[in-house]
């Protein structure tokens, strides 16, 4: 046998002995094969020596066998030993949660610690912003030493001025309306024909939309 093979015996006797619970070999080749390196037929091969040897123990369920430790090289435990044994895993779950939960909560602060701005990149935004104010405070200050400035009461004379134009448009529009249906009672041609005929263009030749007031 070679040292790579008496390698492969000692580690699966000490794993069956240290977990102490029956296992195939396939699942002692899943569990020990990516640390050891073990081949599948190695790990059969070891597991039947061991169990020739007496060394562990073999129980056959259909075709498939199952190994695990020989209970007699453990001392006996009594119905106490089991309790506190209970007890403890009890109080060891516990502390797991409770650290588990520590650290669910420390891994949540440290993501938002990574998403929060360091004191490097807070300055470099805060500069950026003071030069865009900058910028808005100079546009500003143009804006008010123009001279270009259209006053209040300009405006109103603007507006005032724009209402009257378009209530003339539209009172000039109407009466051409009324002036050309007159026409046109007694024209033997359509209104478009009327209209090229004496050269008069539409607001919607000319594509302009008269405002509302």
């Amino acid at each position: 046998m070679s040292k790579k093979d008496n390698g492969g015996l000692t580690v699966i006797f000490a794993y069956l002995n240290e977990k102490n619970r029956p296992y195939s070999a396939q699942d002692v080749f899943n569990n020990l094969q990516k640390q050891h390196g073990l081949g599948k037929t190695a790990v059969v091969k070891a597991m039947e020596q061991l169990a020739l040897e007496g060394k562990i123990k073999e129980k056959t369920y259909g075709k498939q066998k199952i190994y695990f430790a020989d209970q007699a090289q453990f001392a006996e435990v009594s119905e106490a030993d089991l309790k506190a044994i209970d007890s403890r895993i009890s109080d060891l779950s516990t502390q797991v949660q409770v650290i588990s939960q520590g650290c669910r909560q420390l891994d949540t602060e440290l993501k938002e610690l990574n998403s929060s701005l360091t004191t490097e990149e807070m300055i470099s935004e805060i500069q950026e912003l003071k030069e865009v104010c900058s910028g808005y405070r100079e546009n500003l200050e143009k804006i008010k030493s123009a001279t270009n400035h259209v006053t209040p009461e300009q405006k109103e004379m603007v507006y005032k001025e724009r209402h009257l134009y378009v209530k003339e448009w539209k009172k000039r529009k109407r009466l051409a309306a009324d002036m050309m249906g007159s026409i046109l009672e007694g024209y033997p041609k359509t209104k478009k024909q009327f209209l090229e005929e004496v050269g008069v263009e539409t607001d919607e030749d000319c594509k302009v939309t008269m405002p509302s007031t």
